[in-house]
């Protein structure tokens, strides 16, 4: 294995780990104002929490359906401070934050997932690095800050390999395929020449990924193991359960209770891992918040992974993940928006729109929960500390 060349951040950080009491009336901060902010918020107005969505527009997907909303900067500390006296407890919708704004927002009120958590989480090297630390596997990788980096690099992990941005990368964004040493410095040089990852080629089954959630006490609750397409780097089509095997589904579920546990999860993490054609996973990324390849919960399982990740943040019991129905997910990608209509004939169809206002190419408007009977083992669990 590569060793990566920049340690994962460790320690506390003061504030974070402070108990949390739930009540009728609690208000949960929400930092963003996207989908994701957007069905958590309302998830937790089922649950009878009040939100405080922090956003950068009144008319965000999660500013529509919030109880109060907050509207400044993501690096404003002012307004961050004011936001959080109003709150119970706080969590965020995505990881491209300013880190040390949302840091000290813990001095002072409980920040769920953790701090520390989203610093791992939203730099690929630390995030790399975090989860090699727990003695799992990823992708052969190395850093790449300069030129003379890169060239060393391609030299240990040959090509073709995947140039990516360490930070500020998603749904195929800051990431280059390249097939020489000319071809990557050319990529480097596009990319903005800031700290990169490089990362081998894998010749893999398939894509899957899970959903987990912890509570403070330790408790996790896994939901069943999803088989994910992508179209233009874009999430496409989720499929649950995921079309593997048994074991490599119970191996997929260990493999993200570890990662919950070991990164001392409070809330819920999606974790995307390669299937490999001669057997095993490799874990891609992590995201500790409601994850796109979970969306298919809100329709297909007892508890969603929205409300899941209410009951965790606000310090509420853990719901059963079981999956009572096979369900695709199908996101609405740019125009494809204008079809809702026509899945609303669909019996089997549930449709969920976002509220945005603006169609673009690629962007995510919607999704599309399509039921059918139930099959296959059930693999998503609960389990209790020990």
């Amino acid at each position: 294995m590569t060793a990566p060349q920049r340690a994962a951040p460790s320690g506390a950080i003061p504030g974070t780990s402070a108990t949390v009491e739930p009540r009728i009336g609690m208000t949960m901060g929400i930092i963003g104002g996207g989908q994701l902010g957007r069905m958590s918020a309302m998830a937790a107005a089922q649950l009878g929490v009040d939100t405080h969505v922090y956003c950068t527009s009144d008319d965000d997907p999660g500013a529509q359906v919030a109880t109060r909303v907050t509207v400044g900067a993501l690096d404003d500390r002012e307004a961050l401070a004011a936001f959080a006296a109003s709150c119970d407890v706080i969590t965020y919708e995505f990881e491209n934050l300013p880190w040390e704004p949302i840091a000290e927002l813990g001095a002072t009120v409980p920040v769920r997932p953790s701090p520390r958590l989203l610093q791992v989480a939203q730099d690929r090297i630390y995030e790399k690095g975090a989860i090699r630390d727990l003695g799992l596997p990823t992708v052969e990788y190395a850093q790449v800050r300069d030129g003379h980096e890169l060239r060393e690099a391609i030299d240990r992990l040959g090509v073709p390999a995947i140039l990516k941005t360490a930070r500020l990368g998603y749904d195929g964004k800051g990431q280059r395929r390249v097939s020489s040493v000319d071809e990557a410095l050319v990529a480097f040089e596009a990319l903005g020449s800031v700290p990169c990852v490089l990362e081998e080629v894998v010749d893999f089954a398939c894509e899957v990924s899970v959903v987990v959630a912890r509570d403070a006490d330790g408790t996790t609750a896994a939901f069943d193991v999803t088989e994910n397409e992508h179209r233009d780097h874009i999430l496409s089509v989720s499929h649950a359960p995921a079309r593997v095997d048994v074991p490599t589904a119970k191996a997929a579920i260990t493999l993200a209770e570890q990662l919950a546990r070991g990164l001392e999860l409070v809330g819920i993490i999606g974790v995307e891992m390669f299937v490999q054609r001669e057997g095993g996973l490799l874990v891609n990324e992590i995201a500790p918040r409601p994850h796109n390849t979970g969306h298919w919960t809100q329709d297909g399982c007892r508890v969603s992974q929205f409300e899941q990740h209410v009951h965790a943040v606000c310090g509420l019991p853990l719901g059963d993940p079981t999956r009572h129905a096979n369900v695709t997910m199908h996101n609405l990608l740019g125009d494809e928006v204008g079809r809702w209509a026509g899945w609303l004939a669909d019996d089997t169809a549930r449709v969920h729109l976002y509220g945005k206002r603006e169609v673009r190419p690629g962007r995510k408007m919607g999704h599309v929960n399509v039921l059918a009977p139930l099959e296959g083992l059930q693999t998503g669990r609960r389990k209790r500390r020990r």
